[in-house]
């Protein structure tokens, strides 16, 4: 089940919580206050090299009885989506570089390369999403209205479905995003007024049909009597492009370790909190600087919720801080490799295809969630917690001995407690269960 108080969960004191709030606040002021003309090379160079791709894609889509020039292209043209979508476009609606006064990257002016409108994307996304961030009920993103990712959503038959549904999300991402914001299922269900949702639904149909028309009209039409080969190319560039942002997107939201909150944890929490809360609600993924370009520098998506309009070339610079205040204050710093993130984000999504009466897994100390209840049912770690008697304790402690509270482990829990292990409280399925 999800979060309802984050303090308790955390196992920190109300100094604690106010000290790592003031240190966060200090990392951005202080790489705020170091902004300059690296950042502006960065930018302006990024945008170079993406409308260089774009062009060269493009000409090497038209060039006639080649088969590599056209596969060229189409990676060119995929590649040019890509940074412009999340490296470019995402960060600039952002307000990443607004700092700078330039038109041309700035906030209020962007348009991307995308069927989403940017006012659609800013309100949905920029706002919704990174204020309400994994508050169930609140935050849209959890699951994105059609996939079950947490216990908490009511199972129903069409979850069946949902490895269907999922790949087919993957596959047309751009279009999920478009009308995201219009909110038709709620219309239908009686719940936004028609008055609201008809502009926002026209200019979703605007913009996306100026997409379709460039993509499938104009340059296709470029290429005289190969237009359908060229239109084809470009349907594969968009779907590359689609299926890459899902899988970056869903390996910062959806892995194991991160976490869902409550509406009451939400209405009672502090700035400091909130940190918190985007911290353990988010996860990073590792790589080299290829894979942070071509992620929008997503793979640091803890410092991203953190701060959602720092550079993005800065982010890795705030990481190697953040994580020095976890490891000091024993939070978990949720990161691992692009496909071990990406196989538990896909092994969350058959699992909970199932009602929840098939998971044999304790819900609240399940691979997709934890609470701060899970403690509560296992007074061995609530001891074992009092027993480390550390000035600064946190959660890691806590965790490894709920992954490891299975049947039989009981030397574990003497090892944490000091307790006779002769009649051990009974413990259900750890962490690691996962669906019959």
């Amino acid at each position: 089940m999800a979060i309802s108080n984050i303090s308790a969960y955390s196992h920190l004191s109300d100094a604690d919580i106010a000290e790592i709030g003031a240190r966060l606040d200090r990392i951005y002021a202080e790489i705020r206050e170091d902004l300059g003309h690296r950042d502006v090379r960065y930018i302006k160079n990024l945008i170079r090299v993406q409308r260089g791709l774009e062009f060269g894609g493009r000409i090497a889509m038209l060039i006639p009885r080649s088969r590599a020039a056209l596969w060229g292209g189409i990676g060119a043209v995929s590649l040019a989506k890509i940074l412009e979508n999340l490296e470019i476009g995402h960060n600039t609606m952002h307000g990443q570089w607004d700092w700078m006064n330039d038109p041309e990257v700035h906030s209020a002016y962007w348009e991307w390369d995308n069927t989403c409108p940017a006012s659609g994307w800013k309100h949905s996304h920029n706002f919704v999403h990174h204020k309400y961030t994994n508050v169930l009920g609140m935050d849209n993103d959890v699951g994105y209205g059609i996939l079950r990712v947490t216990r908490e959503r009511a199972w129903s038959p069409g979850h069946l479905l949902q490895p269907v549904t999922n790949v087919v999300l993957a596959a047309l991402f751009q279009w999920a995003v478009a009308f995201y914001d219009v909110e038709l299922g709620r219309v239908f269900a009686g719940k936004k007024k028609w008055a609201e949702a008809k502009p926002q639904l026209m200019e979703v149909l605007a913009k996306s049909g100026r997409q379709v028309a460039k993509d499938y009209l104009l340059f296709p039409a470029l290429a005289g009597t190969r237009f359908g080969e060229v239109a084809k190319a470009n349907m594969y560039a968009n779907l590359i492009r689609s299926v890459w942002a899902y899988a970056v997107i869903f390996c910062g939201h959806f892995p194991d370790d991160a976490e869902t909150f409550t509406k009451e944890q939400y209405a009672n929490e502090t700035h400091e909190e909130w940190y918190l809360r985007q911290m353990l609600g988010s996860a990073n993924f590792t790589g080299g600087f290829l894979l942070s370009v071509l992620s929008g520098n997503l793979n640091y998506q803890i410092e991203h919720h953190l701060y959602p309009d720092m550079p993005s070339n800065r982010l890795a610079e705030a990481a190697q801080r953040v994580r020095e205040i976890c490891d000091e204050y024993d939070l978990p710093y949720n990161t691992g490799s692009f496909p071990r993130q990406f196989l538990q984000v896909q092994r969350t999504l058959l699992k909970l295809t199932l009602p929840n009466r098939f998971l044999v897994a304790d819900p609240d100390n399940a691979p997709e969630v934890r609470s701060e209840r899970a403690f509560a049912k296992y007074p061995q770690v609530e001891s074992a917690l009092d027993a480390t008697a550390r000035p600064r304790r946190g959660l890691r402690t806590g965790l490894r001995l709920l992954k490891r509270l299975r049947p039989g482990v009981r030397e574990v829990i003497a090892a944490y407690t000091g307790r006779s292990t002769r009649t051990p409280a009974p413990v259900a399925a750890g962490r690691g269960a996962v669906a019959a």
